[in-house]
């Protein structure tokens, strides 16, 4: 299922909808994180269309939600250079996703740091062998392909490193394909859990790190890796970077991590 028949529906008043097909995008009991989080966003960018570039989104992951939902959104600040935007999607009349957007214009540099190349050697995702995916959420067999890297796992090392990109070619803009990958992946301390159990992402942040991002062929470098996992949470380190090997998107995640 395209990307864009998940969107469609979402006008710029929000209020109720049925978005078809999310059955398509589910995982487990809630819809993958990154399609509601851009769908959060989408409904933030169509209610108001003239917000400069988006620079950074905090995301708390509040409850499941599923195709029936009510959006709202709306601006808590604009200024000269940024315009601070929250939205809101319910679920049952109940808060199930709030985001708080960052948008701003761009300056003249005045400190330049640039962010790092990914370590190792992650070769082509063209190179790359093919992830089998048929045990995997409803949400990636059946809308993304994703590949190995070049460079192998390290035993015991909490972090996963895959090149991702949609199965059909979508027409979003790069943030917004960035939005919907940037959680692609299961939280890197499933690699050193002493035992099997589910896993649940309570919340991310993210920064752009350019306001125009590209890449080729609409491949992702995608990683997840473990600050410090404990008491049942990880910490999690959530970077993106194109097949240039520039990185276009740094963020964090907590992650529950259950059993």
């Amino acid at each position: 299922m395209n990307i864009n028949d998940l969107l469609d529906p979402i006008t710029a008043d929000g209020g109720k909808l049925s978005l078809p097909g999310a059955e398509q995008w589910m995982q487990g009991r809630t819809m993958y994180g990154g399609a509601s989080t851009l769908i959060a966003y989408i409904a933030a960018t169509r209610a108001f269309p003239d917000l400069p570039p988006l620079r950074a989104g905090q995301i708390g992951f509040v409850a499941p939600l599923g195709a029936e939902m009510e959006l709202r959104s709306e601006i808590i600040r604009q200024g000269r250079n940024v315009a601070q935007v929250r939205s809101e999607i319910l679920s049952d009349g109940k808060l199930a996703l709030t985001a708080f957007w960052l948008f701003g214009t761009e300056r003249e540099a005045n400190a330049i740091h640039p962010a790092p190349a990914p370590e190792g050697s992650p070769g082509a995702p063209e190179e790359g062998a093919v992830v089998a995916t048929e045990q995997a959420p409803s949400f990636m067999k059946n809308n993304f392909e994703v590949r190995h890297t070049g460079d192998r796992p390290v035993p015991g090392q909490p972090l996963i490193r895959r090149w991702t990109r949609l199965r059909e070619p979508s027409g979003l803009s790069p943030i917004a394909e960035m939005i919907l990958m940037g959680d692609t992946l299961p939280p890197s301390a499933m690699r050193v859990m002493q035992r099997p159990g589910p896993m649940s992402s309570v919340n991310w942040s993210f920064n752009m790190l350019e306001p125009s991002p590209v890449t080729r062929d609409g491949w992702w470098l995608v990683e997840t890796a473990s600050n410090h996992a404990n008491h049942g949470y990880s910490s999690e380190r959530l970077r993106l970077w194109n097949t240039d090997g520039r990185q276009m998107m740094s963020g964090i995640q907590n992650a529950a991590i259950f059993g």
